[in-house]
């Protein structure tokens, strides 16, 4: 039986057939090789580390009610219209909406679901759903937030584990160097975005306080990237991205993910960050101090005054005290002290670096929590009130008829507070972001906001609200 030959128009022997299939074998193996060295020249290492990290990174939305009152006369363009209406029309005439936001997460522990965000991603959420990668979703509840540091964790409970990010190490970043943003921009599922550091430990002012020690990068961070991991090109977790500042245009900023260690590892145990009390009150270095101390240098912070029965008193540190670091950390001002104290845990032992009398010299102190019933000393030294708890014969006494906050018993003469207005029967209800409810709540809310250059008050008299903005 013979085999039959394919015939292309005419005879072509078995010899000149296998010559051809082996012809072609050969360009096939070619080309097999020829694109797999062009797969490997196009796997870069910025597409091996989005690989890496991707099912890690999730699509949060969360949702809550805001309510407002509809004004009539908006249209008019008039302020004085506006002032009516806010001064003559029935506060509980409001009308409630439901507002949605949106972000990114990154899962940093996937056996028990832990996701790190930004604080204002999931501000006031009444329900946060999370997205994952392969379109599974789940309902996520807040474990704790901090707005000082915008960081959040959440947890959702799956049956299987998750993929996860493990924190890297964002010390010894190098301008220049490529960093890969990974978010979902207005919704849009995992948009990568590369560029370079620009700078490190940078200070960013918002609306109403300096946030310190940022990575910047050459790359915009929208609210959507808001929350999502900033890569280095290995793939390991060095930020957490910030849409903090909203005028930036081409640049971005992004939590150094040692920052966010010890703020989770907080978070997690505690639901709230516990700060550590060092007990100075510092102030900026300035030429007439300077001469004063006779200090050469213009750098570093003035132990202002030094808290009773602190961790700095039992120390030695005085008054007139020039800080130079904390911590390892250089201090060439304020601000610079008040982020390198945030960056110490409460039961730590630290070194300050500092010029007395003409020498330097190092002393180390053992941190620990502030002691909340300070707080109502702290809040006379501080901002010159006294406040108590409401009760039935404080409200009857001072005629308010609130139901939540502390009332103010006495204003300090002279004081801040008192030069703008406020007086003896004022509410406070709100600290920063932090409401005020009872005289508790007022006692942590000041111990959290103690070590701020300026923090804010909201104020009740009457049916009105009144924000004073303090600088201690």
């Amino acid at each position: 039986m013979k085999m039959p030959i394919l015939n292309f128009g005419g005879r072509v022997s078995c010899g000149r057939l296998a010559a051809a299939l082996i012809v072609v074998l050969a360009l096939s193996a070619a080309l097999a090789v020829h694109t797999t060295a062009a797969d490997s020249l196009r796997e870069t290492p910025v597409v091996k580390a989005v690989r890496k990290a991707s099912p890690a990174v999730v699509n949060i939305s969360s949702a809550h009610e805001a309510r407002s009152r509809p004004n009539p006369f908006s249209g008019f363009g008039n302020p004085f219209f506006d002032e009516f209406f806010k001064d003559f029309f029935d506060p509980r005439f409001q009308r409630r909406q439901q507002q949605t936001s949106l972000g990114s997460g990154v899962i940093i522990d996937g056996s028990r679901g832990l996701i790190l965000t930004n604080a204002h991603v999931v501000q006031r959420a009444s329900t946060i759903k999370v997205v994952l990668q392969d379109e599974r979703e789940f309902e996520a509840r807040l474990i704790g937030a901090d707005p000082d540091s915008d960081l959040a964790v959440l947890k959702i409970d799956s049956k299987e584990a998750l993929p996860a990010i493990p924190m890297g190490d964002s010390d010894d970043l190098m301008i220049g160097e490529t960093v890969i943003a990974i978010g979902n921009p207005f919704g849009f599922s995992h948009t990568v975005t590369t560029g370079v550091i620009s700078a490190l430990n940078r200070s960013v002012r918002s609306e109403d306080r300096v946030l310190q020690d940022f990575i910047q990068i050459d790359a915009s961070i929208n609210p959507g990237n808001s929350g999502g991991p900033l890569l280095s090109i290995t793939g390991e977790l060095i930020g957490i991205n910030t849409a903090i500042y909203a005028k930036a245009q081409g640049i971005g900023f992004a939590i150094p993910i040692r920052k966010a260690r010890r703020i989770v590892a907080d978070l997690v145990q505690f639901g709230e960050v516990k700060q550590a009390w060092i007990g100075v009150i510092a102030q900026d270095m300035d030429e007439r101090v300077a001469q004063y101390l006779n200090y050469p240098a213009r750098k570093g912070a003035i132990v202002k005054a030094v808290e009773p029965e602190s961790p700095a008193l039992k120390a030695g540190l005085r008054e007139g005290d020039v800080m130079l670091s904390l911590g390892g950390r250089k201090i060439g001002g304020l601000d610079d002290y008040l982020a390198a104290a945030r960056e110490v845990a409460a039961g730590e032992a630290v070194d300050i670096q500092l010029w007395r009398s003409g020498r330097t010299q190092t002393l180390t102190l053992r941190t620990r929590e502030f002691p909340v019933e300070l707080s109502d000393q702290l809040a006379w030294d501080l901002i010159g009130i006294r406040v108590e708890g409401l009760t039935p014969q404080n409200r009857r006494e001072f005629r308010v008829e609130a139901k939540e906050g502390v009332v103010i018993r006495q204003v300090q003469p002279g004081s801040q507070l008192a030069r703008v207005g406020v007086r003896a029967g004022d509410i406070v209800r709100q600290i920063d972001n932090a409401s005020v409810a009872t005289h508790e709540d007022f006692r942590k809310a000041l111990a959290r906001a103690r070590q701020k250059t300026s923090f804010v008050l909201l104020v009740q008299r009457g049916d009105q609200g009144y924000y004073v903005t303090v600088s201690p």
